[in-house]
């Protein structure tokens, strides 16, 4: 069968969407974007037990007092594990996509009801829907409305919308016949009967159809941290970026805390809506005061509104909603960053040396793809690792005219293939024949890293090896590395320097001869196009960052190795360094020679620019597609 290139229809309907469309895209980010950020800042900036008692009241109002105090007590308890900011803005995104995915559902829910033809082209678009893997959402989301929170909203709302349209038309559908008929005899209007007839006694099934959104809400959002979308999300993908256990379990409970939450008060919500539990109310309310009586007690819908209104309004005039507040003239700036180990040192050590200078420093965890496509937007501001001239070259020629390359901090970088210390194997080539030796894997990482295509592209064919390639993800290849080295087996892992894992454990790069992972390089601080002008002071300090291995590897070590587990490792382990190595501040933030300076007496070392070509201007260069194909050494 001749190959259908199902995948080049796609790419190209999301590029003229994306190049005809742009506009109404920008909207809906502008839109959503904005919705999303004040209610997160509501949430997180008003006083902790204000949100707490609110969260208690509406859990009052719904299942009563002993459901408000186990809710007030699960949100304290977030707060506790020190994940209330994540856990807000994780429920601000399930809010809004939520409120969005059910303003579409429940309309269309009634139209497939009511219309027969209108279902039978609907449903075939359902079962697409809920059937196409989620992450798979999150691809063109990103094309049309960059990184960050929304596009997890977009990718939500189309995740979790079927439920709601397919319940919604379940519910229309069971209302007995025989009560429709009876108001069309009596003349009743076709919006009469929906309103007052239909819809009533179906409330319970679609409050069944809200539920499942909002859950399904919740699990994409988590899901969306891989693109930027914040909250518990990219907690929970920094944990297994990183293989923090104590990470994840702490997210993972915060996440089940807001289910639960989620789950009980809705569902009590829809059960509160059926017609039996009106008439079981009246039953009670006729036994006078007793002590069941106050435990069922609800707020009345009206009180309970009103309730939450001023509540709300407390908040606000407390803080909630920025009345008041400044940022002190802290300027903000986002830098993204990828789960490899001199990234996260190296930007965790830029976050706290630039907040003690008034900046607000972002960090958004992001995967290689996403990150230079928000670097190209504009949506991020610094990214602090990129890999030249092979490892991140793709992303270059695709976006290389909207960065700028600030400068070169490390040189003589370099990847290739570890074995165990104790195998007689020197090289590549000496692989070959021998791959059962080793399980006929090769352990790699992430399957978008460049690294998994030179190997499986360029290094296993052209050295004849018989490996099949395992992609995982750089947690995963360390985990696999510790437990094989522990039983003594042979392993052989895609690594690369420098990278803390060769003080841990005994291993060996082998030799490149063929060059298939290209030529030693560079890594250097990519800025977004105009990040020069924007934040020159910080460009200044970038550009004239220089580490070598006497100052990263105990930098790695002091985070990967003895902070390893611990809360906020990264954070912990660089402030620690940072207080043991009081001179490494200066080194980061001195100032740059004065300019025609050529000997260098800033102590640091100018970068070359333009391969290798006189000093390096005062203005970064952008990158021109291609133009960075050969590395310098130094």
């Amino acid at each position: 069968m001749p190959r259908i290139h199902l995948g080049d229809w796609a790419e190209s309907l999301v590029d003229f969407m994306r190049d005809h469309f742009s506009w109404l895209f920008d909207f809906i980010r502008s839109v959503v974007g904005g919705a999303v950020t004040h209610l997160a800042d509501w949430l997180t900036d008003s006083p902790l037990p204000v949100v707490v008692v609110l969260f208690a009241v509406i859990g009052w109002a719904v299942r009563g007092p002993v459901f408000a105090l186990v809710a007030a007590a699960g949100f304290l308890l977030i707060d506790g594990l020190d994940m209330w900011k994540p856990a807000m803005s994780t429920l601000a995104l399930v809010l809004v996509s939520a409120a969005i995915a059910l303003l579409v559902a429940i309309p269309l829910g009634i139209l497939t009801a009511r219309s027969r033809a209108v279902g039978a082209v609907l449903r075939p678009v359902l079962d697409f829907m809920q059937t196409m893997p989620a992450f798979v959402y999150l691809i063109p989301a990103i094309t049309f409305f960059g990184i960050g929170e929304v596009p997890g909203v977009v990718a939500t709302v189309v995740f979790a919308l079927p439920p709601g349209v397919r319940m919604t038309e379940l519910g229309i559908r069971s209302v007995d016949a025989e009560m429709v008929e009876a108001a069309e005899a009596f003349g009743t209007s076709e919006w009469r009967i929906l309103k007052d007839v239909q819809f009533p006694l179906a409330l319970p099934t679609i409050m069944a159809g809200v539920n499942q959104v909002i859950m399904l809400s919740l699990s994409m959002v988590v899901t969306a941290g891989i693109v930027g979308a914040g909250g518990l999300g990219s907690e929970v993908f920094g944990a297994l970026s990183n293989n923090n256990v104590g990470l994840g379990v702490e997210a993972g409970v915060a996440v089940v805390v807001l289910a639960i939450y989620l789950d009980r008060t809705v569902g009590a919500a829809g059960q509160r809506a059926e017609a039996r539990a009106k008439r079981a109310k009246a039953v009670r309310g006729a036994d006078g005061f007793t002590p069941k009586w106050l435990l069922d007690w609800r707020p009345r819908p009206v009180v309970a509104v009103g309730g939450v209104v001023t509540v709300a309004l407390v908040a606000g005039l407390l803080g909630g909603f920025g009345l008041g507040a400044s940022d002190g003239g802290r300027k903000k700036i986002t830098v993204g960053w990828i789960p490899w180990e001199e990234d996260v040192v190296v930007t965790n050590m830029y976050k706290q040396l630039l907040e003690k200078r008034g900046y607000d420093v972002t960090m958004k965890q992001l995967d290689v793809g996403p990150l230079f496509q928000g670097l190209a937007r504009g949506d991020i501001d610094l990214f602090l690792d990129a890999w030249l001239p092979t490892l991140h070259k793709k992303y270059l020629d695709e976006y290389g005219s909207k960065l700028e390359e600030i400068g070169r901090w490390y040189n003589n970088v370099d990847v290739q293939l570890a074995i165990p210390k104790n195998l007689p194997y020197e090289s590549v080539e000496d692989l070959k024949g021998h791959e059962k030796e080793f399980g006929g894997r090769i352990v790699g990482i992430e399957p978008g890293a460049n690294i998994m295509d030179l190997t499986e592209k360029k290094l296993i064919p052209e050295y004849g090896l018989d490996f099949d390639l395992v992609k995982s993800s750089t947690p995963a290849m360390i985990a696999e590395l510790d437990r094989q080295m522990a039983a003594g087996k042979p392993i052989v892992v895609t690594m690369w320097r420098p990278h803390w894992a060769y003080t841990k454990y005994d291993i060996k790069p082998l030799a490149d001869p063929k060059q298939s992972y290209g030529a030693p390089g560079w890594i250097s601080s990519i800025g977004r196009k105009g990040f020069a002008e924007d934040f020159p002071d910080v460009n200044t300090w970038v550009k004239n960052l220089k580490l070598d291995d006497s100052v990263l590897g105990p930098l790695e070590k002091k985070v990967f190795v003895d902070y390893a587990g611990k809360p906020n490792a990264a954070a912990e382990g660089v402030k620690a360094y940072l207080k043991e190595n009081p001179d490494v501040e200066k080194k980061f933030l001195s100032e740059l020679p004065p300019a025609g300076d050529a000997s260098g007496t800033g102590g640091t070392e100018r970068p070359k620019q333009d391969g290798g070509k006189g000093g390096q201007s005062a203005q970064p260069q952008s990158l021109p597609a291609g133009t960075r194909e050969r590395a310098e050494v130094s």
